[in-house]
């Protein structure tokens, strides 16, 4: 994987080119593709709140995935197909501590494309740059454990799991544990 940032100020987010996949900022026009991703069941089953059921509930968290765009403390793209540019998915580099090196990586990729290696892609590209432009030496995930692919993903790219945080989320009226992965840069395994 060879990720190619396009040239940007220093406050804006970086446009990052994979393969099959570029990661770019949220825009306005994103909002239907994006209600639709958060608001599938499947999708959002282990995520930190529940599949959205109305179109009101996305707004707030819309406009703050458009607006984050800040390197030194979350970077919000749209996961989005480099053939015509849809919105299919976003991915987060969220938490960044720059004094301490580190962040957490998060992600979300509209069912239809499951099983393709696209969120793997996604996140390949979000490490390059944590490691390689941010400089940070940690990058963490927080995933359920019965997300298996989600598990297996990180896993492939050199995250190694560090620790079980029981019952750490309360989402859609159930207890929900955590298991926490850390990938240091020199772990990183580029071009996975």
């Amino acid at each position: 994987m060879h990720a190619t940032a396009s040239d940007t100020a220093a406050n804006e987010l970086p446009v990052l080119n994979g393969t099959r996949l570029r990661l770019r900022g949220i825009e306005t026009d994103d909002f239907d593709a994006f209600y639709a991703l958060h608001s599938d069941p499947q999708a959002m089953r282990y995520w930190s709140f529940p599949a959205w059921t109305a179109r009101e509930q996305a707004q707030a968290y819309f406009e703050t995935a458009c607006s984050s765009r800040d390197p030194g403390r979350m970077l919000c793209w749209a996961m989005a197909d480099i053939a015509d540019d849809a919105l299919i998915g976003a991915a987060t580099l969220c938490d960044i501590d720059r004094e301490q090196g580190r962040a957490t990586v998060g992600y979300v990729l509209s069912r239809d494309r499951w099983g393709r290696g696209l969120a793997r892609e996604a996140v390949s590209l979000m490490l390059v740059h944590a490691f390689d432009t941010l400089a940070l030496r940690r990058v963490e995930a927080d995933i359920d454990p019965r997300n298996e692919a989600s598990c297996r993903l990180v896993e492939r790219v050199g995250f190694r799991r560090e620790g079980l945080l029981r019952e750490r989320w309360h989402t859609a009226g159930e207890l929900c544990d955590t298991v926490m992965y850390g990938l240091l840069a020199r772990e990183f395994v580029r071009d996975a």
